[in-house]
């Protein structure tokens, strides 16, 4: 049934584009030739027919594009940055295969203007309507309907995880209808989905239910049976997808290569170690340092100056911290405790009414004021804009013991903020969760994200409720 309401709703997902295109090129005819906007030309050289008459070719022409771009394919848990790319790509190539037409065809009177404002209002308008689109599609899934049967082969943490984000995620419109296991009995429940029965109830199963997709979710300890069950699936022609139980060793984007249709899974892929994002990411950190210090010269001025009348000793902190590849650099901070040795301050963090903060300290690392001379440490290319959180060399040798992964964020540079803190592990949160949080964005990292968290700082990072 799935199936069929895909295809409904395909057909009138193209119907709508179909409209917008030709709305919005008759849209862009009338703001060039009948308002005074580009200057008043009563219908230009070519008459209305002769543009109208184009449209024979731009609709189909897009909507193959939009095919090709993807944008018909089903969106249940695609991102909207995706799908705008994909429109913006389909037409950019639209525009570009029109005006080379237009020029073989050697029609140089049509408006370059007109198809300049066709492309905005083209990208714009089926931005608006596929948000709208998607809106009421995740509203109905809400509320039960269109919704997607799945049925879980194995139980596992991978399984346990995948049924955490359904349930967290009901806009996406999955209904998990139970899992088949051979370890575990049957009637055994997680978060109300039951364990029905061995997996060789397959064969009963996959007859009797109308299912749109089988997951397989095997342990690690069963991935010698995966042959066999994927050919036990396919028999049914229920389409078959693997969740691997592997997610904390392999990345969620692996980095693959293909040697003569053999394929090899790198376990780690860091965008960051191509020279070219390298130096992409160097350019924003120094634009955006320099920008930042001027921006924040009044605060720093106001801040050397309460520090200095609040307690004796040196207006900024330096601390040695732990850097990209393991090297330690100097991280500046303005001192917001009293003075002490280094050698009683470099094994303890900061507790709840640590009587060593003084009282400007409390106040500039609630709001974090003592963090601004770090864009001097990004100047410097010790740290970057966004990157994990660089910490101390002790708690660096206690981590990588105890937490798996941990010192892979040292293939990076630190940040001064970061994936972890705009979700709100900064001070006394879960070590662990904050790993988690930049090892994704380690593996993920694209000048979008960083534009994200940056933003996301404005209006999370900077108040920081668990900082003492």
């Amino acid at each position: 049934m799935i199936k069929d309401n895909q295809k409904y709703f395909n057909r009138l997902h193209v119907v709508i584009d179909g409209f917008v295109i030709a709305f919005t090129y008759w849209l862009s005819w009338v703001l060039k030739f009948k308002t005074p906007l580009f200057g008043f030309f009563e219908g230009g050289v070519l008459p209305f027919t002769s543009y109208m008459q184009l449209l024979l070719l731009i609709v189909p022409g897009y909507l193959l594009l939009y095919y090709g771009c993807g944008l018909y394919t089903p969106k249940r848990v695609q991102g909207r940055r995706l799908e705008f790319a994909n429109i913006f790509k389909a037409n950019t190539l639209g525009i570009l295969v029109t005006v080379l037409f237009l020029y073989l065809m050697k029609q140089s009177h049509i408006s370059r203007t007109a198809l300049g404002l066709f492309f905005v209002l083209n990208c714009t308008l089926e931005v608006v309507v596929r948000n709208l689109i998607r809106f009421s599609l995740r509203k109905m899934r809400k509320l039960g309907y269109n919704q997607k049967h799945i049925l879980l082969v194995g139980y596992s943490r991978a399984a346990e995880e995948y049924i955490d984000r359904i349930i967290a995620n009901p806009q996406w419109g999955y209904t998990i209808r139970g899992i088949l296991d051979d370890h575990v009995e049957a009637g055994t429940t997680y978060k109300g989905i039951k364990v029905l029965g061995r997996i060789a109830n397959l064969l009963v199963i996959l007859p009797e239910n109308r299912l749109d997709e089988i997951a397989i979710s095997l342990g690690l300890n069963e991935y010698f049976r995966l042959e066999e069950i994927v050919a036990l699936c396919e028999k049914s022609g229920v389409h078959t997808k693997f969740i691997p139980d592997y997610h904390n060793i392999i990345p969620t984007k692996p980095y693959t290569e293909d040697l003569l249709g053999l394929p090899v899974i790198n376990i780690r892929y860091v965008p960051l170690t191509n020279t070219f994002n390298a130096m992409i990411k160097r350019a924003m950190d120094i634009v955006g340092s320099i920008f930042c210090i001027l921006l924040f010269s009044p605060v720093m001025l106001f801040a050397c100056i309460a520090v200095k009348v609040s307690s004796p000793g040196p207006l900024i902190y330096r601390q040695t911290r732990v850097g990209l590849h393991n090297r330690s650099f100097e991280m500046y901070k303005f001192r917001s405790m009293e003075q002490q040795l280094a050698s009683e301050e470099k094994k303890a963090w900061t507790v709840r009414n640590d009587p060593r903060v003084t009282r400007i300290g409390k106040i500039m690392r609630k709001t974090s004021i003592d963090e601004l001379p770090q864009f001097f440490n990004v100047l410097k290319g010790d740290m970057s804009l966004v990157g994990p959180r660089p910490e101390r060399p002790f708690f660096v040798e206690k981590f990588r013991e105890e937490i798996p992964r941990y010192m892979v964020k040292h293939q990076v540079r630190p940040g001064i903020t970061g994936w972890a803190q705009v979700n709100g592990y900064r001070g006394d949160t879960s070590i662990r969760k904050r790993i988690d949080c930049d090892l994704y964005y380690i593996e993920n990292w694209t000048v979008g994200l960083d534009i994200k968290i940056l933003f996301l700082t404005i209006f999370r990072g900077f108040v920081n409720q668990n900082a003492y």
